[in-house]
């Protein structure tokens, strides 16, 4: 059975795990254009999606949020853990091209809205527009994404654990060191969120292996999202490592499948991300060390041809 999660809201937590970096210039369409998968033409101004910087191979080195400020001003919340290298092969061309990369140290904030949306208003009239930036997306909880010279007062009240889960309970991919260079992306289901690949827009790199994953079937494999649990209450629990393998049983034996995307743990389960073939049979029994793993149903469906 696949696992469903709720949780009440609102709340307010500071991305450490996020750095911003500015694309300016007046190249900085054309270059974004041939090296990400979406399609930054037509993103609008004000708008956002979620895109990857792949290799020659169609291997993802980044995977991060684009927003787009102005016609010739980009902003990337990208994860620190990436970096610098992943920065370092987005800027590989750059010289060639009237564009300008700016890492900044500014704190991001994520406001996790309850359903009125009421919390994020509030914490949005705090703000004077012309000193920050802010950003809407997803929905159930709804949140927002937000920078600047300002900063929430007194309002910072969660975790930045909680905003990993609840990408892993959306279905929104993690993507960290230890898997960078490793997964095409439709391997982490990137082909069903947002504007984050676009398969008409033309050349850009790694692209003939993301349209051979489309339109040849070569991508074999999707993410899914487990809930763990250990039977018993420990003091101290042994988290499994990103990059590694789970188990699970065929017959009376337990085999290694899949690789960890990511994994959280909250004090009373551990959330993961974990690509597997996409045939995998989820009524199958998963486990990593000793926690016994559920499914968790995503927001979306993973059949191609919907």
């Amino acid at each position: 059975m696949m696992k469903e999660h709720s949780e009440q809201f609102p709340a307010c937590v500071e991305l450490n795990q996020y750095r911003l970096i500015e694309a300016s210039g007046t190249e900085a369409e054309k270059y974004l254009q041939g090296q990400l998968t979406c399609d930054v033409v037509k993103l609008a101004i004000g708008e956002q999606t979620l895109t990857c910087h792949c290799d020659p191979k169609g291997k993802m080195s980044a995977l991060f949020r684009l927003y787009r400020h102005t016609q010739e001003q980009f902003f990337m919340i990208m994860p620190v853990d990436l970096l610098p290298e992943a920065l370092i092969q987005l800027k590989k061309y750059a010289v060639f091209s009237k564009v300008t990369f700016t890492e900044y140290s500014t704190p991001l904030f994520g406001i996790v809205a309850d359903a009125s949306g009421e919390f994020c208003e509030k914490i949005c009239n705090q703000l004077t527009t012309d000193k920050h930036v802010i950003f809407s997306f997803g929905d159930n909880p709804k949140r927002a994404i937000f920078w600047g010279d300002e900063q929430p007062e007194k309002q910072t009240n969660a975790d930045s654990q909680l905003w990993d889960r609840l990408d892993i309970q959306q279905g929104i991919p993690l993507l960290y060191k230890a898997n960078q260079f490793e997964l095409i992306p439709q391997a982490t289901n990137l082909q069903r969120l947002d504007k984050a690949i676009s398969f008409t827009k033309g050349c850009y790199i790694g692209q003939e292996m993301v349209a051979r994953a489309k339109y040849r079937g070569a991508n074999k494999r999707a993410m899914f999202a487990f809930e763990g649990k250990i039977s018993q209450c420990k003091a101290k629990v042994e988290l499994p490592n990103i990059g590694t393998s789970i188990e699970m049983q065929i017959g009376e034996n337990w085999r290694s499948t899949g690789t960890i995307l990511a994994c959280i743990y909250d004090g009373n389960s551990l959330w993961l991300q974990v690509v597997l073939n996409k045939d995998v049979e989820l009524n199958t029994q998963f486990r990593v060390s000793e926690w016994h793993l559920t499914p968790v149903s995503l927001p979306y469906h993973l059949d191609e041809t919907l």
